[in-house]
């Protein structure tokens, strides 16, 4: 720091020397620190002893309310050299007040050549009894950031001093445009700072291990419900039901069933009675024997044989074949399997675990459902809330999506607030499944690590207006034998196909029920018609 002149005057000064030399200074400050304040005051002091810009000051805009009129914006001194305590604490401007006033609202430079002649000079901070007996010009230039004057660079300055002031008003600026860079750093830091706290919060929430308990995450009235439920009969063997709409997690409950019983050591087996064709069902569930069929070269334990001593799971259970249905039976209530080909009946000894989102009892009426298999399946039915149910659970699940989706493709996305708040406001129709593919589709797509409420929206579902009420179509009856009623593979128009599937957002199973079809039904129907 170069010392204190005797000098007020500057009298024969090489003031290029100077000018550099105070350059070189504040650079050196700069490197050493990046934190404004220091920075800035620094700067100022270095102006006064060097150049003789006396009382400079950094007159920087208040925080206003949003849509504040700048007329009614303030902005206040906040780092200054040569003023006392009293005197920042008096330099308080509104835009357009006085010559500091003036800078904020037009954003050009201001010089005033003599104070004591300039109506608009305030005298605000420091009277014109406190500053020297000589003319005193005051240099006043806009701080910008973005293209946005936030502030004002000014100072004193005696008129008479050998040194023109267009140079200085050239190094002002300069000057100027470093403490706007200087402030546009702070912010910066200062936003990616709460951004970060903002992500490592909800991180924290994410990890709560008490919402994630069997990897069912929340902590709504409406999920703890059903996993009390889960929880009290998960040590019995009797039969569980999960009953709700489709994306609600029933395969999680299930294995959650699975986990917190006694069997949870011994295998659990996932069916999906929808993905399996008819003339392999039985099969599949209850295994084969070496020449039971063509290509059956070796013999073959079925899914339940696997599953002994553990746990199976059959997804979609209202989709299996009414001739099935009577075998399955006969497995639940024995505990006994005969493979298809074979004569001998092998014990086994499996909890059942099954799940629907149709109304067994309507096909149960219907004659679509044995009555005696939904009896014996319908011994602990526990319903799955919808996601509109638990709202308050949106957010951690969003959290946990993101989470996955973040490691699973190395990105660094993170939610807004008010983006979060979108999410839960959104009826989610398609339940946790379209909540976990939009944050996965969001992750992948988006532009923005920190992801807004208007950046979300392009990826929000159109909202789908609600089709009239129509009765169901009759029930198709049974004849003799159980058997379904003939209908040809040109029963149901293409159009008639892609209404439904329309109708029900892309969701076969829905569209096929709604139609009076089994999915491979229609499945086949679409096939024909050229539409898969």
């Amino acid at each position: 720091m170069p010392p204190q002149r005797t000098d007020p005057d500057h009298t024969g000064t090489d003031w290029h020397a100077q000018e550099l030399l105070l350059m070189r200074e504040v650079m050196k400050l700069v490197g050493r620190s990046l934190a404004p304040a220091f920075v800035l005051r620094e700067m100022l002091h270095l102006m006064s002893e060097l150049l003789g810009l006396n009382r400079g000051r950094m007159v920087l805009a208040d925080e206003g309310i949003p849509g504040q009129a700048k007329e009614t914006r303030t902005a206040s001194i906040r780092h200054a050299y040569g003023l006392t305590a009293g005197q920042v604490a008096s330099g308080v401007y509104r835009w357009g007040e006085g010559i500091t006033g003036r800078v904020l609202q037009t954003g050009l430079p201001a010089i005033v050549q003599d104070v004591d002649a300039e109506p608009l000079f305030l005298f605000r901070s420091v009277p014109r009894s406190q500053l020297p007996p000589q003319t005193v010009a005051f240099l006043a230039l806009p701080i910008e950031v973005n293209g946005a004057t936030i502030g004002v660079l000014a100072c004193h300055r005696i008129r008479s001093r050998q040194r023109h002031l267009n140079d200085d008003l050239a190094l002002l600026r300069i000057l100027a445009t470093l403490a706007g860079q200087l402030l546009q750093l702070e912010q910066l830091v200062a936003e990616e700072t709460r951004q970060l706290e903002e992500r490592n919060a909800a991180l924290a929430r994410a990890l709560d291990t008490s919402t994630a308990r069997y990897g069912l995450i929340g902590r709504s009235p409406a999920l703890l419900q059903a996993l009390g439920e889960l929880e009290r009969v998960s040590q019995s063997q009797a039969t569980v039901l999960l009953l709700g709409e489709s994306g609600t997690g029933k395969e999680l409950f299930a294995r959650a069933v699975h986990l917190a019983s006694g069997r949870h050591d011994q295998p659990f087996i996932k069916v999906n009675c929808s993905a399996i064709p008819d003339t392999l069902f039985e099969s599949e569930l209850f295994g084969y024997e070496r020449g039971a069929f063509t290509g059956a070269n070796t013999a073959r334990a079925g899914w339940f044989e696997q599953a002994n001593g553990g746990t199976i799971f059959l997804d979609e259970i209202g989709e299996l074949p009414l001739a099935m249905q009577s075998k399955l039976l006969r497995t639940l209530q024995e505990g006994t399997l005969v493979r298809l080909g074979g004569t001998r009946e092998l014990k086994v000894n499996v909890r059942l675990v099954a799940a629907t989102n149709r109304d067994l009892a309507r096909d149960v009426q219907a004659g679509q459902f044995r009555q005696d298999l939904y009896y014996r399946l319908n011994v602990i039915p526990i319903r799955l809330p919808s996601l509109r149910e638990r709202r308050e659970d949106i957010r951690a699940l969003a959290l946990h999506f993101v989470n996955r989706a973040n490691q699973a493709h190395e990105r660094n996305v993170h939610l807004a607030p008010e983006a979060m708040a979108r999410l839960e406001a959104h009826d989610w129709p398609g339940n946790i499944r379209e909540l976990g593919n939009l944050i996965e589709r969001l992750v992948l797509l988006t532009d923005h690590t920190r992801v807004t409420a208007v950046a979300l929206e392009r990826f929000m579902p159109e909202s789908l207006t609600p089709l009239p009420a129509t009765e169901p179509p009759p029930a198709l009856p049974l004849p003799a034998g159980n058997v379904r009623e003939y209908q040809s593979a040109r029963s149901h128009s293409p159009q008639a196909l892609q209404d439904a599937l329309a109708r029900h957002q892309g969701n076969q199973t829905q569209a096929a029920q709604s139609l009076g079809l089994t999915l491979r039904q229609f499945s086949y129907r679409l096939r024909k018609a050229g539409l898969r």
